[in-house]
C-alpha cells in the first residue's frame, strides 16, 4: 500500500458442485497463499462456496444451511489476518435467496453484497431460484452469526488508512448490464472493482470478456479483478474454464488463461495511478443518483515488492508494430500542423538551423513532409548550418549531405567573426568559456535565423524537443525561439525511433541519418581538441531516459519526488545505481523549477501526446513557483 500500490490477487481454486466441506478447504488454501505474497484483497468466483452450477439444489436447506456454516467458519479463519478475502456464496435476506459476495476481514463480515443482474437463459435461469438485489427493499443490515452486517448493492469498502483504497463488488452478469453496478460505485469513489464470476467458455467468449473489463476498467478510470470460476464446476451442458482477470484503466496486467492449471494470478494496481486521471479527467463526472454507502476497515500500510512491469521508456512503445504506428501519428501531426501555418501565413520558404543532431534532423524531415503535402519543391526549405567554435566536422558534413539529399536548399554561415565582434562588444574574454560564450552563439544563430526568414517571407521552424524543455536546456531567446516549433512536445527517447523510422521509408538517406543517430548528443559551443565534440549534453544534465521518466510520472501523474525514484529505482535496477538515479531527480526537480520563464513564452507548435508545455492551455505554471517541497522529499530519500 506504500506508494499507492496494492497487492490484488484471483484465485480459481478446485472445487466439487455442492461439496461444501471441500469448497471452504479449497478457498482457505487459496486465502492462505494470497497471505503468504502480501495480498491486500483476493477475490474467489461467483458461490464458491456451493459452486454455480448447482441448479435446483439451491432450494436445498441442507445445501444453503451447509454454505452458511461455511461462511461462518471462514469468517472465523480470517481471524488477525491481513488480507481481505471475498467469496461467493447463496444468502437469504429476509424469505428470499440471493446470489451473494461477502467481504471477510480479521475475523469480521464487513458486508454482503447481492447480485443485480440476473440471467434467464435456458442454461442460466438464474432468476428462477434467486432475487435480484435490485429488489431488495429490506433492511440496511442483516444479522449473521451475531454481527449486523451491511447488505446491499451500493456499498463502498474504504481503508481507513490509504484514502486511495477503496474498492465496490459485482457478481458476473452485472458486467454484461447496460449500466453496471460498478458505474455508480465508482463514480461515488471506489477505485477497485472486484467481480466473482461463473461464466461458461464459448468459441470467442474470452475475448468478450476482455473487452468487457478493459473497457470498464478504462471507462470508470478504476483497477478491475475478474475471478471466474473454473475446474470442478458441472460440465453437464457447459464447461468453465478459470479464466481471469487483472486490468488497470483498461491495461491488463495479469490474466488466467482458460483452462490454465495455475489456481491464483496476483499484480499490483497502481491506486494512485487512478486518483490522479480521475482528478484531471474532467469527463469523470462524480454525481451519482444513488449515493452509495461507505464500509470501514483497516488494513495497515505496508511495503509492496512490485512484479508487475513498469515501462524504463514510458514515451516508446516497446511493441515494434504499436511503435511504427506511434512514429507516423507524430509525423502526421508534426507535419500537418506546419502545413496549416505555411498556409495561413502564405510563407515562401521553412527556414531552419541544420546541426547534425537529432533535433533538427527530425525538424527537417518534417518539413520535407510538409513540403510533399503541399505539393511544392523541397528548394523552398532553406536549411541554414551555422558552424563556430565547437562545430565538428563530422556533425556539420551530415547536416551538409542530408540537406543534399532531401533537396532543400542550403546555406552556410560561419559565424566565428559575428561572435567574436559581440565578444568585443560586450567586453567577453574569447578564452572564458562560461555560459556567456556559450549563450552568445546560440542567440547569433537565432538572428541570423529570423533575418534570413524576414528576408526571404519564410518562417523560423523550431527544433527544440520536450525534455529540452522540461530541463530549461535551451538558450532563451535563442533556439528557445521560432514562429513554429514542429519537435515542442516530442520526448528526446522518442527523437530516435522517429528518425530510425524516416530512414528506413528514405533509403537514399538512410546512411547519413544511421551516423546522426550515433553521434553523441551535444549543443557543440565548447571547442574539443582535435576537432572531437568536447560537449556531452548527458555527462552534464544527466540521462534523458532518466529525465523522461521523472517527466512521465511527475507530470502525467503528478507523482512526488519519493514514488517518483521509488518506480524509477524499480524500472532501471540493474541499468542505473540507486545514487545515480537521485543525483539526476535532484538535477530534474531544480531545472524544471528554475527554467519556467522560458516555457511561459514558449511559441505555438503541434501537441502529439498527452504531456505538453504549452502555456496557452496545458502547462501553467508561474515562473517564480518555488521548488523547495519537492527538493526537500528528495533530500529525504538519501
Amino acid at each position: 500500500m506504500k506508494y499507492g500500490f496494492i497487492k490484488a490477487a484471483s484465485a480459481s481454486p478446485a472445487l466439487r458442485v455442492a461439496d461444501v466441506s471441500f469448497n471452504l478447504k479449497s478457498a482457505m488454501e487459496s486465502y492462505d497463499k494470497a497471505i503468504n505474497i502480501g495480498a491486500n484483497l483476493l477475490v474467489l468466483p461467483e458461490l464458491h462456496l456451493t459452486s454455480y452450477s448447482c441448479g435446483d439444489l439451491f432450494y436445498s436447506e441442507v445445501l444453503l444451511d451447509a454454505a452458511k456454516n461455511a461462511l461462518k467458519e471462514l469468517r472465523d479463519y480470517t481471524k488477525g489476518k491481513y488480507t481481505i478475502l471475498i467469496v461467493g456464496l447463496p444468502l437469504r435476506a429476509g424469505d428470499k435467496l440471493y446470489n451473494c459476495a461477502a467481504v471477510l476481514l480479521d475475523g469480521h463480515i464487513l458486508g454482503v453484497v447481492p447480485k443485480s443482474s440476473l440471467p434467464n437463459y435456458r442454461e442460466f435461469s438464474e432468476k428462477r431460484r434467486f432475487t435480484s438485489g435490485m429488489d431488495y427493499n429490506g433492511p440496511e443490515n442483516i444479522e449473521l452469526f451475531g454481527e449486523s452486517v451491511a447488505f446491499g448493492r451500493n456499498i463502498i469498502f474504504c481503508s481507513k488508512e490509504m484514502y486511495a483504497f477503496s474498492f465496490g463488488v459485482e457478481i458476473c452478469e452485472d458486467l454484461w448490464a447496460p449500466v453496471t453496478p460498478a458505474t455508480n460505485l465508482c463514480l461515488d469513489g471506489a477505485s477497485v472493482i472486484a467481480n466473482l464470476s461463473a461464466s461458461s467458455e464459448l468459441i470467442g467468449k474470452a475475448d468478450v470478456r476482455r473487452k468487457l473489463v478493459s473497457s470498464a476498467s478504462s471507462r470508470l478510470v478504476c483497477g478491475y479483478i475478474y475471478s471466474n470460476a473454473g475446474w470442478g464446476e458441472s460440465t453437464q451442458d457447459m464447461v468453465f474454464s478459470g479464466h481471469s482477470m487483472i486490468y488497470e484503466k483498461g491495461k491488463m496486467l495479469a490474466e488466467k488463461l482458460p483452462f490454465s492449471h495455475e489456481e491464483m494470478i496476483s499484480t499490483e494496481i497502481d491506486l494512485f495511478k487512478i486518483k490522479a486521471e480521475r482528478h484531471r479527467n474532467t469527463s469523470f463526472d462524480q454525481s451519482v443518483t444513488t449515493p452509495c454507502r461507505r464500509v470501514y476497515f483497516s488494513q495497515p500500510i505496508q511495503d509492496i515488492k512490485l512484479t508487475r512491469y513498469y515501462m524504463p521508456k514510458p514515451f516508446v512503445p516497446e511493441d515494434r508494430e504499436e511503435l511504427e504506428l506511434r512514429v507516423e501519428e507524430i509525423l502526421q501531426i508534426q507535419s500537418y500542423g506546419l502545413m496549416r501555418r505555411v498556409e495561413h501565413t502564405h510563407c515562401k520558404k521553412l527556414v531552419l538551423g541544420i546541426s547534425g543532431g537529432l533535433d533538427s534532423t527530425l525538424a527537417l524531415l518534417v518539413a520535407v513532409r510538409c513540403m510533399k503535402m503541399l505539393n511544392r519543391p523541397m528548394s523552398d526549405i532553406l536549411a541554414v548550418t551555422m558552424p563556430c567554435f565547437g562545430t565538428t566536422q563530422r556533425t556539420k558534413g551530415n547536416a551538409e549531405k542530408l540537406c543534399e539529399i532531401l533537396g532543400a536548399d542550403l546555406k552556410v554561415v560561419d559565424i566565428t567573426k559575428s561572435v567574436l565582434a559581440h565578444f568585443e562588444d560586450i567586453g567577453q574574454d574569447k578564452d572564458n568559456m562560461d555560459v556567456t560564450f556559450e549563450n552568445s552563439q546560440a542567440r547569433e544563430r537565432t538572428q541570423v535565423l529570423m533575418d534570413m526568414a524576414n528576408k526571404c517571407n519564410g518562417i523560423v521552424v523550431g527544433t527544440g524537443d520536450l525534455s529540452e524543455l522540461a530541463l530549461g536546456w535551451a538558450t532563451y531567446n535563442g533556439d528557445h525561439m521560432s514562429m513554429y516549433g514542429v519537435n515542442a512536445s516530442v520526448p528526446k527517447t522518442l527523437l530516435r525511433p522517429v528518425i530510425e523510422y524516416e530512414a528506413q521509408h528514405l533509403p537514399e538517406a538512410a546512411e547519413v541519418l544511421k551516423d546522426i543517430l550515433d553521434t553523441p548528443i551535444s549543443p557543440e559551443l565548447i571547442p574539443g581538441d582535435k576537432g572531437d565534440i568536447a560537449q556531452k549534453t548527458e555527462d552534464i544534465v544527466g540521462p534523458y531516459e532518466l529525465h523522461d521518466f521523472f517527466l512521465y510520472h511527475m507530470l502525467k501523474t503528478g507523482a512526488g519526488p519519493a514514488r517518483v525514484f521509488h518506480l524509477a529505482e524499480y524500472a532501471f535496477r540493474g541499468m542505473y545505481s540507486r545514487e545515480t538515479i537521485l543525483k539526476w531527480l535532484r538535477t530534474f526537480l531544480r531545472r524544471f523549477f528554475n527554467q519556467q520563464f522560458k516555457r511561459s513564452c514558449l511559441p505555438d507548435g503541434p501537441k502529439v501526446g498527452s504531456i505538453s508545455f504549452s502555456p496557452r492551455g496545458d502547462w501553467q505554471m508561474p515562473s517564480d513557483a518555488v521548488s523547495t517541497l519537492w527538493l526537500q522529499e528528495a533530500e529525504e530519500l538519501k
